[in-house]
């Protein structure tokens, strides 16, 4: 029986080869350098599906893939439906944090119930985080480059992922509130978590086993 598994290029790649490797998974060639976007491997059975990171987690819940790996921040913004989530795989970890330039006082705005402009990529998380601290904000979207909005005046602050925080220090920002702690995610799909159970777990197992302390 055929097994798909989604991955995506990028941030958190590197980290998440050695997870099919230690199922014994490996891809038919490299996935950083070719262009292919399906992968075969050693086994005929197992293909890979190169998709953007923000994609694993729809192509897992329609079944396109039987699993694939995500970040914690991309299933909160998809939503998790339809997924199973049986690892945390302790890989590409980060945190979620709100920003400001340099020198704005993010506390005392927060204080006197001012109405924030906020951008970010993740704005289901970012509106879930303000709506918990009763903080009126306008939510403005935008697909990268972050840390310029607030120093253009677009907005007050940024909902971002911040891993060494080199990147704000270099434009004049500073986190100022922790949302969450982000990591990898095992997701697989529900319905082929059943029908193709002998396959997949085997594969859960191995993943489990190669979990970083």
């Amino acid at each position: 029986m055929k097994l798909t598994i989604a991955l995506s290029k990028g941030r958190i790649f590197e980290e998440t080869l050695p997870l099919p490797a230690a199922a014994g998974i490996t891809p038919a060639e490299d996935p950083e350098s070719s262009r292919k976007l399906i992968i075969g491997t050693n086994h005929e059975n197992v293909r890979l599906v190169i998709v953007r990171a923000s994609d694993v987690p729809t192509y897992v819940q329609y079944g396109a893939a039987d699993l694939g790996i995500a970040g914690r921040d991309v299933l909160i913004e998809h939503g998790g439906t339809g997924l199973y989530q049986p690892l945390d795989l302790n890989i590409a970890k980060c945190r979620m944090m709100v920003a400001t330039e340099n020198g704005f006082d993010y506390d005392a705005a927060v204080k006197r119930g001012a109405r924030l402009k906020i951008a970010t990529k993740y704005p289901k998380i970012a509106r879930e985080h303000f709506a918990a601290k009763g903080v009126h904000v306008d939510i403005i979207k935008l697909y990268g480059s972050m840390e310029l909005a607030p120093l253009v005046g677009l907005a007050d602050a940024i909902v971002d992922l911040v891993s060494t925080g080199g990147t704000l220090r270099a434009n004049n920002l500073v986190a100022v509130e922790h949302i969450i702690d982000i990591s990898s995610r095992l997701v697989v799909n529900q319905a082929a978590l059943k029908l193709k159970y002998d396959s997949i777990q085997p594969v859960l197992e191995a993943f489990a086993s190669a979990i970083p302390a």
